[in-house]
C-alpha cells in the first residue's frame, strides 16, 4: 500500500472511527456551517463572554495570564487597529477592555501586531507584542515591543522595542520561556533561524539607559536556532514554535514548524542547539505551520497551512531512541471539516484546544493519538463558508486564503479551565467546558508540562 492511500484510510479511521472512549466526554460530529438554528455548539460548551472588538480581520493572537490575582488576557490587532487590547477577566461574565495601545502614526505602517506573550520577572510583570512591518513604512526593523503591565488595570507603559536590522520585517511568532537556567528568554521568527533573546539582559538594558523607551539591537541575542536544511524546501524559515521541558532528560527543547516539517532541538546550551528529531518528507506536509508536543514529548501535533489539511500526530519515540533519525509519517489525524483549515492549537492532555478558522473552537481527545476525536465545539465565525474575496486575487496560491478567516488563537487558563479565542472576524471569546475545571499534568500522569510558565520556580520547581 503507498504512503497516500495508507494515510488517507488512517484520516477516516481517525475521523469516523467510534471505538470506547476513557475520557468524561463523548465522541462528537461538527454540524455543518453555518450551523442550523440552536446548534451553533456543543451542549457541554457553555459561552461566558464575547465582545466584538473592531473591524472584522483587525484581530490576531490571544495570550492570557495564569496566575491568580492577574485576570487579564490580551488581544493582538492588526490592519488599522495595530496594537493590541488588554480584557479584564475578574468577572469573566462581565469582561471588558480596559486599556487598548495602538502604535504611533498607525496610518503609515504596512504589517500590524501578530503573537503576544506575558512574563514575571523579578517581581514584575509584562507584555512582549510582537510587530511585522513591511519595509514600505516606519519600524519594519522592530520585531518586538516589551510592556511592563505589573500596574494593570491602572495603566501599562513600553520599555523597549527589539530591533533587527539585519533582518527586517518583524517576528510573526515569539514564544517566552523559563529556562531551566532561570533566565527568561523570548524565541522569535527572523530569517533562517529562530532567534534566542535574553530578557533579563534586555530589561537591565532598559533600566542603564537614560531613554524612556530602549531600542534593543542584539545586544540581548544570544542564540539561533537553524532549521535543519533538506532538498526542495518549501520555506528556509520557521513560522511557529513551542519551548518545553523534557522531565525525563532533564533538556531544554525546541519544538519548530518551517523548512520542510517539523525539528526537534536540545536548546538547553541555547548558544549550541542540538538537532534531535526531524519530521519530513511526511505525505501531503510540504511544510510545518504549528507544532506542538504532548506534557512528556513524546507525542505532537503538526499543522501545515494550507486549505483541506488535518491536523497530523506524530509519535517521536522511534526517533528520540535512536531507531531512526527521521519520521516521515503520521500516526493519526484530525479535522473539523475537510473543506476547512484547524489553525493555532494548545496541548492540555488529553486534550488538544483548537482554534480553527471557520470551525472556531474545538476540543480534541488526543489520549490515543492514532484516534483522536472531537468531544466539544463551539463555532465563533458568522461569514459564509470557504468564500474569501482575496482569494481571488490569489489565484494559483496554494496557501489557505479561502478560508483565512475566523478563529485564529486559543488560550487556556489552567488554574480554572477558562478557554479565550481570537476570531479576526467577531472578536474575543470567553468559554467553560463542563467537567473542565483546571489543568495539572500531574492529575494525568504526565509531567505538569505547557505553554503556561510557572515564572516563580520555572520547570525545575526550585
Amino acid at each position: 500500500m503507498n504512503a497516500v492511500w495508507s494515510f488517507s484510510i488512517s484520516f477516516f479511521v481517525c475521523c469516523l472511527a467510534a471505538s470506547p472512549a476513557s475520557s468524561q466526554f463523548n465522541r462528537l460530529e461538527h454540524p455543518p456551517h453555518p450551523p442550523p438554528p440552536g446548534e451553533r455548539g456543543s451542549s457541554n460548551v457553555t459561552v461566558v463572554a464575547h465582545l466584538p472588538l473592531g473591524k472584522p480581520g483587525s484581530i490576531s493572537d490571544i495570550e492570557v495570564e495564569q496566575d491568580p490575582g492577574r485576570p487579564y488576557a490580551y488581544v493582538a490587532r492588526r490592519v488599522d487597529e495595530i496594537g493590541f487590547d488588554i480584557i479584564d477577566l475578574s468577572d469573566p461574565g462581565r469582561a471588558k477592555i480596559i486599556h487598548r495601545w495602538r502604535i504611533e502614526n498607525q496610518e503609515l505602517h504596512q504589517g500590524g501586531a501578530m503573537d503576544g506573550r506575558y512574563f514575571k520577572h523579578e517581581g514584575r510583570y509584562y507584555y512582549v507584542q510582537s510587530t511585522q512591518f513591511s519595509q514600505g513604512g516606519p519600524n519594519s526593523e522592530v520585531g518586538a515591543i516589551v510592556f511592563d503591565v505589573t500596574d494593570l488595570p491602572e495603566r501599562i507603559h513600553e520599555v523597549g522595542r527589539i530591533k533587527q536590522s539585519e533582518t527586517r520585517g518583524g517576528f510573526h511568532n515569539i514564544f517566552v520561556y523559563k529556562h531551566s537556567a532561570g533566565t527568561p528568554l523570548l524565541f522569535a521568527t527572523s530569517g533562517p533561524h529562530a532567534k534566542v533573546f535574553d530578557l533579563d539582559r534586555f530589561l537591565k538594558g532598559t533600566q542603564s539607559e537614560m531613554a524612556t523607551v530602549v531600542n534593543d539591537e542584539n545586544h540581548s541575542l544570544i542564540g539561533r536556532v537553524p532549521v535543519a536544511q533538506t532538498e526542495n524546501m518549501w520555506s528556509r524559515g520557521y513560522h511557529d514554535f513551542y519551548v518545553g521541558y523534557h522531565v525525563e532528560t532533564g533538556q531544554d527543547r525546541f519544538y519548530g514548524g518551517g523548512g520542510s516539517g517539523y525539528y526537534v532541538y536540545d536548546v538547553t546550551d541555547v548558544a549550541n542547539p542540538e538537532l534531535l528529531v526531524t519530521i519530513v518528507g511526511v505525505p501531503g506536509v510540504a511544510w510545518g505551520h504549528t507544532f506542538t508536543p504532548s506534557p512528556d514529548g513524546r507525542y505532537a501535533v503538526g499543522e501545515t497551512e494550507f486549505q483541506y489539511q488535518p491536523l497530523r500526530f506524530f509519535d517521536m519515540q522511534p526517533a528520540l531512541s535512536g531507531e531512526v533519525q527521521n519520521i516521515d509519517r503520521a500516526i493519526g489525524a484530525w479535522h473539523a471539516d475537510w473543506k476547512s483549515l484547524a489553525h493555532n492549537h494548545e496541548v492540555r492532555w488529553p486534550y488538544l484546544f483548537v482554534a480553527g478558522y471557520e470551525t472556531g473552537l474545538s476540543v480534541v481527545n488526543m489520549e490515543n493519538p492514532s484516534d483522536p476525536y472531537t468531544v466539544a465545539y463551539y463555532d465563533t465565525f458568522n461569514g459564509r463558508h470557504d468564500n474569501r474575496e482575496e482569494a481571488l486575487m490569489r489565484a494559483g496560491s496554494p496557501y489557505t486564503w479561502n478560508v483565512y478567516d475566523g478563529a485564529w488563537g486559543v488560550d487556556v487558563r489552567n488554574r480554572d479551565g477558562l478557554i479565550v479565542v481570537s476570531d479576526m472576524s467577531t472578536g474575543f471569546w470567553a468559554f467553560r467546558l463542563r467537567g473542565f475545571d483546571g489543568w495539572d499534568g500531574r492529575d494525568y500522569g504526565m509531567p505538569n508540562i505547557s505553554s503556561a510558565q510557572d515564572w516563580d520556580t520555572g520547570p525545575l520547581g526550585k
